[in-house]
């Protein structure tokens, strides 16, 4: 199993998550396979693609633009097209515009429900 989180400009993410729902690789069913996709926000230091887009942390002492973390959980054959759909979709035009992780996973250990 694999863990991908992908650093995405806010304005790209929903288009990200649609094209991975229509790829049909994405499970929202509870079946093995692709699985737990989540959008965090997060505050990072990336160049903006307009003025508009970036402010001042106060907190981080440095300009920052709000992007959004993608994480999901998928089967090893699927990492390469998945990293395509994001990769694809989530272009923004410059020459940095974000970056796909992707790591190991050791363990999953499923969270029982009731007695």
């Amino acid at each position: 199993m694999k863990e991908i989180k992908a650093y995405i400009h806010n304005h790209r993410i929903a288009d990200v998550i649609r094209a991975l729902k229509e790829s049909g690789v994405y499970n929202t069913d509870g079946t093995p396979g692709c699985r737990n996709l989540a959008v965090v926000p997060v505050k990072i230091l990336l160049k903006a693609l307009d003025a508009k887009e970036q402010h001042y942390s106060i907190q981080l002492a440095d300009a920052v633009i709000n992007e959004s973390k993608l994480e999901l959980i998928c089967e090893d054959h699927q990492v390469d097209e998945l990293v395509g759909i994001i990769g694809h979709i989530a272009r923004t035009g410059q020459a940095e515009a974000g970056w796909i992780y992707v790591s190991d996973i050791l363990q999953i250990v499923q969270v029982a429900g009731r007695p």
